[in-house]
């Protein structure tokens, strides 16, 4: 299970009577894994402000999460072949997401505490739009990049009736600078080869016997060469076309040739040159982004809680990771655990009322401070 539950209840004589009664609340049926959540003695402000930021915090946490689960997506489409190696890349601060969650403790550096919680929410804001903004222009050009090369590929690959044919010709299988001759390039099924070598010289007048050779093959049909006069072109295409023989379009040119050959390479050269560093600047900011997710869930745990249970502050948060068979159980226990703190919560949940200024919805009212973390960030199950 990657989905945890983050709730506070009010200390009782002590945080960690709190924590006990929690502890042996949960342990019959084994129904979670618990850790305690550590979360410093942040600036309180007035309840005004605390109000107004539950709302920003709400709106907040649904943007960060939104900007963590593109990068962690980002990187499964720039991994392509090596999905597999996704999760390994996902790490917050160097440590896999759960260890990272069940062990957390504040970063003081990246968001001091003697900042007001509203200072901090915009660090945390401006420092995740600008991740959300980099990763919009880094994506943009690798996936032109990755574009333009799967183009060049497409034409180099499929069937002889479309794909380029600049890779497989030579120089020797045409007549050319001449005045009166040139040399078509056709297509003709496999089970048509007979039909070919007896009527290729007759299709139209004009065509050089014994010009025809077989160049290339793949599954269904063959490239042959015929040369003939000039002035046969049309006639022959003709004549070609009604005996079901392709006649590609294609005038042999070295340089442009040479041209599409060092596009593709300059166009492969660069997408393994980016590849290396944006795989890096992903891993960074992903790191950056799910730190950040998770600071922003440790400041509503505290408005919440300041805002449900008061002053002074005095609440104990605990990290529940729910035993997935047992968690409709854990929700019972936890209610009839808590539910002392808030008697009209069953009367909330039932007149599907939002509080004002909690900004919980019906589904999510419980008598003790809750919010979910899903660490399942991707589409594909790796």
């Amino acid at each position: 299970m990657t989905e945890f539950w983050l709730i506070s209840a009010p200390g009782e004589k002590t945080c960690q009577q709190t924590w006990d009664k929690m502890m042996a609340a949960t342990a019959p049926n084994v129904l979670s894994t618990n850790h305690k959540f550590s979360i410093p003695d942040l600036k309180v402000g007035t309840l005004d402000v605390l109000v107004g930021l539950s709302d920003e915090l709400a709106k907040l946490d649904s943007f960060v999460e939104g900007v963590v689960k593109k990068v962690a997506q980002y990187m499964a489409d720039v991994l392509e072949d090596s999905r597999d190696k996704v999760q390994e890349n996902l790490l917050a601060n160097g440590v896999d997401l759960v260890t990272y969650i069940t062990r957390f403790q504040w970063d003081m550096a990246k968001y001091p505490i003697k900042q007001s919680l509203k200072n901090i929410s915009e660090i945390i804001s401006k420092q995740i739009s600008q991740i959300d903004n980099d990763l919009k222009a880094r994506a943009s050009a690798y996936n032109n990049l990755k574009g333009n090369l799967q183009n060049l590929e497409r034409k180099n690959a499929g069937s002889l009736l479309t794909r380029s044919l600049a890779d497989i010709v030579k120089k020797d299988d045409f007549v050319l600078d001449s005045e009166y001759l040139i040399t078509m390039l056709v297509v003709v099924p496999k089970t048509a080869y007979p039909e070919w070598q007896k009527a290729y010289e007759s299709l139209s007048e004009m065509v050089v016997p014994r010009s025809s050779t077989l160049l290339f093959e793949d599954n269904d049909s063959g490239l042959f060469n015929v040369t003939l006069f000039r002035k046969a072109i049309d006639d022959f295409k003709h004549k070609a076309r009604e005996n079901k023989f392709t006649v590609r379009d294609f005038q042999y040119n070295e340089e442009e040739m040479k041209a599409d050959k060092e596009e593709m390479t300059r166009l492969s050269t660069d997408k393994k040159k980016q590849f290396g560093p944006l795989v890096r600047w992903l891993k960074v900011n992903f790191s950056e982004a799910f730190i950040a997710w998770i600071h922003i869930k440790a400041l509503r745990v505290f408005v919440e809680s300041v805002l449900r249970y008061g002053l002074p502050v005095n609440f104990q948060a605990m990290l529940l990771q729910p035993n997935k068979k047992n968690m409709k159980r854990l929700r019972e226990v936890l209610n009839d655990l808590y539910k002392h703190l808030d008697s009209s919560a069953a009367a909330i949940i039932d007149s599907a009322m939002d509080i004002p200024g909690l900004n919980l919805s019906q589904q999510e009212y419980y008598p003790y401070v809750y919010y979910k973390i899903d660490c399942n960030l991707l589409d594909f199950k790796p």
